[in-house]
């Protein structure tokens, strides 16, 4: 045929029905079962809208079925079965099934105890819609008959509890704390809300004046502090006292700003790990606790300022490391971070301690109290950071973002940022309101060792790394200000004081600098 011939089409006849559709439903049903040939198939191209719809019945069906078989798959996976082998073969022990079968080993006996699990509550929650599964995966026996319960029975599941009671000191600590933090956060809000009240134009000349400062920031001072690495440095309340730590197992006081030493700390027996100075405690106080160290055996070690030697021993930690420490804000309590992946709260009143909290899956690293002193923040090497209320123990918030460990922590004096460094070299800011991440600053080429606010106003937050660098940020913008540099070794510590006059960095090259303004 050329392509000039019209082609001609052959018309569909239109045929249409009168009646009932019952006849012509049973026909078409002997047909089906007289039109297949010995392969057993049909010849779907003679079906009708009667056989159609009989075929998408089929599809439902088998639809049906195949989003049943996903939803208990997806029932096996949420169903926690023990590891171990031996535990494992003594549950398939329990459901009467075989403990084994030919050629299956442990990973695929543990899977088909998960399908024994999930096809197992399928069938029993249409009749017993509260079936649970126990701690290792075994289904919980069927409920009775409430009438067949004795009462005793059912008082004692009423009155269950899933947490067991502190002891009477953690009662009162949590009650003075309650008592203490609720005074400083009215205070702190009525600041926040005359801040706000202010005019823009002041509070952005303040800016511009601060960040002409800290560009101004030069070495004041640089001192061998050890014959080993500086590990930890901190700068008490009037800014008058510098106190330091080494891998020697010595602590050093020095005079600011002439850095001059005052006095050798003497006592541990192995590495100090950090320092820190405790709030409230006069210069010139005799036998009060005025600092506090952790060395790498698990010792923590409580000094005065009139005497070389400790006043007083915490070992609750040994033999776990203990890596950073912290005062509470008023001076009463002492936390601890240690490597047996918790942290624990020291009553120095009670002279006991009153809470060992776990919850991280790694050792815990790093730990900061709120300005408020209602919670506090930790950090640990799995990557995690937790928010804990210290007035009933809960944690509030899960600061989870980072790639790597966090090796410091520090919260904003307005109470609710908190600022984080990890080994993937950055330092994310967090905000408690919102419970979420609102910002991560690129920070530094290596791992970040510690980060910390500025003490009176937050307006800006130092990090210091292992790239032998410290950097300062601003607080909204968090724009590079100005980059600390001069150390030949990783940096391991930061402090700024109180009055923001002084940054001090320690570094591995058994130095630490002095920084101010010119």
């Amino acid at each position: 045929m050329s392509d000039n011939e019209q082609s001609v089409y052959a018309k569909r006849v239109k045929t249409i029905h009168y009646g009932s559709l019952e006849e012509s439903d049973r026909w078409h049903v002997e047909r089906k079962d007289n039109d297949t040939d010995g392969s057993g198939k049909t010849d779907y191209s003679q079906l009708t809208t009667a056989d159609y719809m009989t075929l998408d019945e089929d599809v439902a069906k088998e639809k049906a079925a195949l989003l049943e078989e996903f939803e208990r798959r997806k029932k096996a996976r949420l169903i926690h079965v023990s590891t171990d082998d031996g535990e494992v073969k003594s549950a398939l022990r329990k459901l009467n099934e075989p403990i084994c079968y030919f050629g299956e080993g442990p990973a695929d006996r543990r899977l088909r105890l998960k399908e024994l699990l999930s096809a197992y509550v399928q069938n029993e929650q249409n009749r017993f819609p509260i079936l649970q599964l126990g701690e290792k995966g075994l289904p919980a026996a069927k409920p009775a008959k409430e009438e067949e319960k004795p009462k005793n029975q059912q008082k004692e599941t009423n009155e269950s509890t899933w947490y067991h009671e502190g002891p009477e000191s953690l009662r009162v600590a949590r009650f003075w704390i309650a008592n203490y933090s609720l005074s400083r956060s009215k205070k702190r809000l009525e600041e926040a809300s005359e801040k706000v009240r202010q005019h823009s134009a002041t509070k952005a000349g303040r800016m511009v004046e601060l960040q002409k400062h800290i560009q101004q920031l030069a070495p004041q001072c640089s001192q061998v502090g050890d014959t080993r690495p500086i590990t930890g440095c901190s700068i008490n309340e009037d800014s008058t006292l510098l106190l330091t730590c080494s891998l020697s197992s010595l602590c050093k006081v020095w005079s600011v700003p002439d850095c001059t030493l005052k006095q050798t700390l003497r006592g541990h027996k192995f590495n100090v790990s950090d320092v820190a100075f405790r709030p409230g405690v006069a210069n010139d106080s005799k036998s009060e606790v005025a600092m506090a160290s952790c060395s790498f055996d698990g010792s923590v070690k409580l000094w005065s300022y009139d005497s070389e030697e400790s006043i007083a021993d915490i070992n609750g930690h040994v033999p776990h490391r203990v890596a950073k420490l912290a005062f509470h804000p008023s001076g009463r309590f002492l936390g601890t971070a240690c490597y047996d992946a918790s942290w624990r709260l020291w009553d120095l009143e009670q002279k006991q301690e009153v809470l060992h909290q776990e919850g991280h899956t790694k050792a815990v690293h790093c730990i900061a109290f709120q300005v408020d002193g209602s919670v506090c923040v930790t950090g640990g090497l799995d990557g995690f950071g937790r928010v804990w209320d210290l007035r009933t123990g809960r944690c509030i918030m899960f600061l989870e973002g980072h790639l790597s460990a966090i090796y410091g922590v520090d919260f904003s004096p307005n109470g609710y940022h908190i600022a984080s460094g990890s080994q993937d070299n950055s330092c994310k800011i967090w905000d408690l309101r919102r419970r979420q991440m609102v910002y991560t600053i690129p920070a530094h080429t290596n791992l970040i060792s510690d980060v910390k606010y500025q003490k009176n106003g937050g307006n800006f937050l130092v990090t210091s790394s292992y790239d032998k660098t410290a950097k300062i940020w601003s607080d909204k913008t968090w724009q590079p200000l100005k980059t600390l540099s001069g150390h030949d070794g990783r940096l391991v510590g930061i402090d700024i004081s109180h009055d923001s006059q002084y940054i001090v960095t320690a570094s591995y090259d058994r130095t630490f600098k002095l920084w101010a303004w010119d």
